[in-house]
């Protein structure tokens, strides 16, 4: 009963703090109207074929593997269709930007990619 009260209290005090201005809430409403015209590649047309998952699963465990990368990076859209990459989403920095490009392109298999990153604006 002690450790629920504590509980209890922890959270009370947790929920009191006020949001900072450092903390902002996601908010990709552009980009998700841009996506929906059909135009741009989203991960719904990623190829079917073996070849194609299995290039999008080694470039993604590449960059996953390169803890120099951010987050964001680590979280681009990679998709794969007859061997041409799309790449899309935020990365921190232009040299960002081309080490994941980089590293697609050094993937077995890739014929092109096209990288559509997009660098962070502060």
């Amino acid at each position: 009963m002690k450790s629920i009260l504590c509980v209890c209290a922890m959270l009370g005090v947790l929920a009191a703090i006020p949001a900072t201005a450092e903390h902002q809430d996601a908010d990709n409403t552009e980009r998700n109207v841009r996506d929906r015209d059909g135009k741009t590649m989203t991960p719904t047309d990623q190829g079917g074929s073996a070849a194609d998952r299995e290039l999008t699963a080694a470039i993604r465990s590449a960059i996953v593997d390169d803890d120099a990368l951010s987050t964001n990076a680590h979280n681009v859209k990679i998709v794969t269709v007859g061997g041409v990459v799309t790449l899309r989403g935020p990365v921190k920095s232009p040299a960002e930007k081309a080490a994941v490009a980089a590293k697609a392109q050094q993937t077995k298999g890739v014929k092109r990619v096209d990288n559509q990153l997009e660098v962070e604006t502060k």
